[in-house]
């Protein structure tokens, strides 16, 4: 074979035919080698066959073109080389071993003529859905990753690009691993491919996005696939637990122990017994104690949730759960411990969603259709109940955020908004502001706010009640506490106005909520907030909205200066906020002109 590149170097031009025939006789060898299973002389039959290829590139851009071949030559060698690889004849090991060095030349030959362009895009097309996809992946990689900065090749990357997308469909395991292998490399190819492109590149960048999209395309596959089986997986799980469920749930009975005592407190006095207990001479570690029983709670809301999701672990434990949660919706503090009970499992990371998604069933049956009232009994009552009751709230936000499916994210809204309702006014407001300020989630922030603004409703249509049904305090305290919000969002602890675009959401639901305790004080010509007082709409013109006006106007300024996509964003996410800014500013000018 080194005879064969002697011949091609030093002869006068070759044909095609002559070409093809010593490419043939390189890719012969080569067979040979590989069936003898001969490792070290495989890697010596694929040298011919590389060098073979290099050295008629190498004639392409030597200035001595009158005595070698040129461009038709290797556009021929191109399609001897996909000849043999589509071959039905082709030895499937042999096609393995020239995929290791196959890309990193044709990615060299691409940009050299179109048809090397168009032939080279066959060859990868056939190695991705014949070659081993994990390898086909690393050897693609390595190919653009070696060529990234090549601007001359930048036309034939969305071959590889698109080669790529394939290849992810087609890995089984690992995907997340592969992906994260894949991005960085395709990013770095379109950075260089759109920096360096003009006019004449116009195309070839367009086909180079296309194949980026065919890129986010597989990913979306890939997750819709693994969240597929995901959920199939979850749904075996619970199935075949069902009966290994039913016979634990056989010792509640026997045990004294019911769905209702274990939602309402009697895991606690049970605790309490066993750690008391006279009648033991052996010494109790109280940490050991507790070490042992850390799981306890969680068994005891599973206990409940089993029996919702199947009849059997039901019957088993000799309860009716309708009956239970039908006797739990009629006292107001059982249900309150009920619901903060549920933190555990809806909390923890070592359940699946499927069961944090029959935990929101139960819930949600014991408070739907609930109607909100006013709490008759001791403040601390409810004091001792609020820890639990606020980490379960916490808990929702982050199945709220993080469910992967949108049912579930939307049974987590409903159950929030509902249990939010539940809590007795007098401690509503404050629950809500905790809540507030300690998530971390602009979105969220103004989920909350927007729940505030309708405590704030509800309160002003109670203003319209007779005065000795006595609701007018509550409202003075709920308006004037949502004014507080108003002010925690637009002028922020820390000082300064909010951090725009980042908390556009917040801003807009701070500014809507502050304008319509504006208008319902208007409307009914009451004062019950404060918001009408003078030095109030002064401060809220000097410290909130004139500051806020003046950080939007310079951003979008700057926006107007940089025309590109990300300005377009932040844009259109400034733009309703500005809209409703304005508005608020015209009340406050109006009503300071017009005591």
């Amino acid at each position: 074979m080194a005879g064969d590149n002697r011949r091609l170097q030093h002869r006068p031009s070759l044909s095609g035919a002559q070409i093809s025939l010593c490419l043939r006789e390189a890719l012969e060898a080569c067979s040979s080698s590989i069936e003898t299973r001969d490792v070290i002389q495989s890697d010596e039959a694929l040298a011919p066959v590389t060098n073979l290829l290099l050295s008629i590139m190498e004639s392409c851009t030597s200035d001595l073109d009158e005595i070698l071949p040129g461009i038709e030559g290797l556009e021929v060698a191109l399609d001897e080389i996909y000849r043999f690889l589509s071959s039905p004849d082709s030895n499937q090991m042999v096609v393995e071993a020239l995929s290791f060095e196959l890309p990193k030349l044709v990615i060299k030959f691409a940009p050299l003529s179109v048809k090397c362009g168009e032939i080279a895009g066959k060859i990868i097309e056939h190695l991705v859905s014949v070659c081993n996809p994990r390898e086909m992946l690393s050897v693609l990689c390595e190919a653009l990753t070696s060529h990234a900065d090549a601007s001359e090749a930048s036309g034939c990357y969305s071959n590889f690009v698109f080669g790529l997308s394939k290849v992810l469909l087609r890995i089984q395991r690992r995907h997340v691993e592969q992906v994260k292998v894949v991005l960085p490399v395709i990013l770095k190819v379109l950075n260089v491919a759109i920096s360096e492109s003009d006019e004449e590149d116009k195309d070839s960048l367009n086909d180079l996005l296309s194949a980026a999209i065919s890129i986010g395309s597989s990913i979306q596959e890939i997750c819709q696939k693994l969240a597929l089986i995901s959920r199939s997986r979850q749904r075996y799980i619970v199935e075949s637990s069902s009966l290994i469920v039913a016979k634990f749930s056989q010792f509640l009975p026997f045990c004294g122990l019911s769905y209702f005592g274990l939602l309402a407190g009697d895991l606690d006095k049970i605790n309490d017994i066993c750690k008391e207990s006279p009648e033991s001479d052996v010494d109790i570690d109280e940490d050991d104690f507790m070490v042992c029983f850390s799981s306890a709670a969680d068994g005891a809301s599973l206990a409940v949730i089993w029996g919702h999701i199947s009849v059997d672990v039901e019957e088993a434990a000799v309860e009716k759960l309708d009956i239970v949660i039908s006797k739990i919706r009629q006292d107001c503090f059982r249900r309150w411990q009920a619901i903060g009970m549920f933190k555990h499992v809806l909390i923890s990371i070592d359940y699946p969603w499927i069961i944090k998604s029959h935990c929101m069933d139960v819930l949600l049956s014991m408070i739907d259709g609930i109607i909100p009232e006013e709490h008759i009994g001791s403040d601390d009552d409810f004091s001792a109940i609020l820890p639990n009751l606020f980490t379960t709230l916490m808990a929702i936000e982050r199945i709220m955020m993080g469910a992967p499916d949108i049912p579930l994210r939307r049974k987590a809204f409903s159950a929030l908004r509902k249990v939010v309702s539940d809590i007795p006014c007098s401690q509503r407001f404050d629950t809500l502001k905790a809540l507030i300020t300690n998530s971390d989630s602009p979105s969220m922030v103004a989920i909350l706010i927007d729940i505030v603004k309708e405590g704030v409703l509800v309160d002003n249509h109670q203003k319209n009640l007779t005065k000795d049904q006595n609701r007018k305090e509550i409202s003075k305290l709920w308006g004037s506490n949502a004014l507080d919000i108003v002010e925690m969002v637009l002028r922020p602890p820390k000082g300064g106005p909010p951090s725009l675009p980042e908390h556009s959401e917040p801003v807009l639901s701070a500014l809507n909520l502050y304008r319509f305790i504006m208008i319902i004080e208007l409307t009914g010509k009451t004062n019950y907030t404060g918001v009408l007082s003078e030095d109030s709409l002064r401060k809220a013109y000097s410290e909130w909205l004139m500051p806020l006006r003046t950080l939007i106007s310079k951003i979008l300024a700057e926006n107007d200066r940089d025309d590109n996509d990300l300005a377009e964003s932040i844009t259109c996410a400034l733009s309703p906020v500005q809209l409703v800014l304005y508005r608020c500013i015209e009340l406050v000018e109006e009503n300071l002109k017009h005591p």
